[in-house]
């Protein structure tokens, strides 16, 4: 699904009011720790692993989809910044990034993609092993404890113009009968608003559809703490948002926990 969507990622992303309204509380918990080498997992086209970057980290960014990879090396050719960026999923990040980590970042409802409970220990268990002993965790998911409870299929859509083009992107969830979610995308493209058609009048091109999707775990608030005081991390902190709102179960429409390694 990511290979398929890293061309059009930075297009249904608002990426100057996304970061405006997440760095300074991303900065704020990296500064608790006095973090300076960043772990960013999950990094996507490596627009946070880029902006910290220009903040004087030290930032490595790994995602499982090489398209994603491919799409943040241009990116940080094209900003002239230097961030080192792989090719790893959750559970092979300390083999390929490293260790000693100050921070580990796991932003845009990443973990989820995890589908079982022995995947979600590995992967934690892999963030501890990329963290030196009292480093952070910070990860951002979807509130599922809302999502489940109100049925929430469908979110909001998204749009993007450039130029005479215009992408408009439609996301729902299916709920599976075992518990999980099947996530659907849907990218409507009009490359163009008209062109002259045979006639000499003008005539509208039409929308161009794909639809991708993958599996996630919807994972709750109480499975995420329970499972990263399984892994050796000290008791988690939930927030509702990116701004550092306290977290309601049955409204705040994330779920951010950060937790430090212990040792």
């Amino acid at each position: 699904m990511y290979d398929d969507f890293s061309a059009d990622y930075d297009r249904f992303v608002d990426w100057p009011g996304r970061l405006a309204a997440e760095l300074p509380f991303i900065e704020r918990q990296l500064q608790e720790v006095r973090a300076r080498r960043v772990l960013d997992a999950a990094c996507g086209t490596g627009m946070h692993a880029l902006a910290l970057a220009r903040r004087g980290y030290v930032v490595v960014g790994t995602d499982l989809s090489l398209g994603m990879i491919e799409r943040a090396r241009a990116n940080a050719a094209t900003a002239g910044v230097d961030v080192q960026f792989e090719v790893a999923g959750f559970g092979e990040l300390s083999v390929r990034a490293g260790a000693g980590f100050d921070a580990v970042l796991c932003l845009g409802n990443s973990l989820p993609h995890v589908l079982a409970s022995d995947e979600l220990t590995s992967a934690l268990a892999d963030f501890a092993a990329c963290l030196r002993p009292g480093g952070l965790l910070l990860a951002q998911n979807r509130n599922f404890d809302a999502v489940l409870e109100r049925g929430e299929r469908w979110m909001e859509p998204q749009s993007y113009r450039e130029g005479e083009a215009e992408w408009i992107f439609v996301r729902f969830y299916d709920f599976e009968p075992g518990g999980m979610l099947t996530f659907n995308l849907v990218t409507l493209q009009r490359r163009s608003s008209s062109r002259p058609s045979p006639d000499g009048g003008e005539e509208v091109e039409r929308w161009s559809q794909r639809v991708t999707a993958t599996r996630l775990w919807p994972l709750r608030q109480r499975e995420l703490t329970a499972a990263l005081v399984e892994a050796d991390f000290q008791e988690p902190i939930c927030w509702g948002d990116m701004q550092g709102a306290p977290f309601d179960p049955g409204r705040s429409a994330n779920l951010v926990i950060t937790a430090q390694r212990m040792g």
